[in-house]
């Protein structure tokens, strides 16, 4: 059997394995064969300090992003990951990211989301709760707190900083949508 933890030998055969359901195996891939000792030093994994973010992100009025995982930082093709911190009672205007899948980490505060044709869901989120933006939902971030800053982070399943702003006027008062996992049985 080849090693499976090291570079050698590059063909690592199909994955998944055909050796039983839900097991895990090796998978091809299709980077440069190099097998020289520190081949993977600046390539591999990257630990990017919380302290070295990129503010030289497109911004909002009220919210403060800073790119962590981008092409430009450590050359990733499809995905964006970074922080963003919402200002006490602020908003972003109605948008959606065109085919991109967001999620959203709250660290800190009350996270307020808004969706639909005419903004008329909401739900809210805080600390530990990881909130999902399909392709193309129309949606609005809230901070929920007058007082209080939003901290999240934030990940796009691409590079690129897709935001097409809408035109809507919101529903009022918006229905509130309780999350229901699908998979899971609610405890009665």
């Amino acid at each position: 059997m080849k090693d499976q933890g090291s570079r050698q030998g590059c063909d690592r055969g199909p994955f998944p394995p055909d050796d039983g359901a839900g097991s895990v195996g090796v998978m091809a891939h299709d980077h440069p064969c190099d097998t020289t000792p520190d081949a993977w030093r600046d390539t591999g994994v990257r630990v990017i300090p919380g302290d070295q973010l990129d503010a030289n992100t497109p911004q909002t009025p009220g919210m403060n992003r800073a790119a962590a995982i981008n092409f430009a930082r450590v050359g990733a093709e499809k995905l964006w990951a970074g922080t963003v911190h919402i200002h006490a009672g602020a908003k972003t205007g109605a948008h959606h990211h065109g085919a991109l899948e967001s999620v959203i980490y709250v660290l800190k505060g009350k996270a307020r989301m808004r969706w639909g044709e005419s903004l008329e869901f909401t739900a809210e989120a805080g600390p530990g709760d990881f909130i999902y933006v399909p392709p193309y939902v129309p949606h609005q971030e809230i901070n929920a707190s007058d007082d209080e800053a939003l901290e999240c982070v934030l990940m796009r399943s691409g590079g690129d900083a897709v935001v097409v702003n809408l035109d809507i006027a919101p529903a009022e008062p918006p229905t509130t949508v309780a999350w229901i996992d699908p998979i899971h049985r609610q405890p009665d």
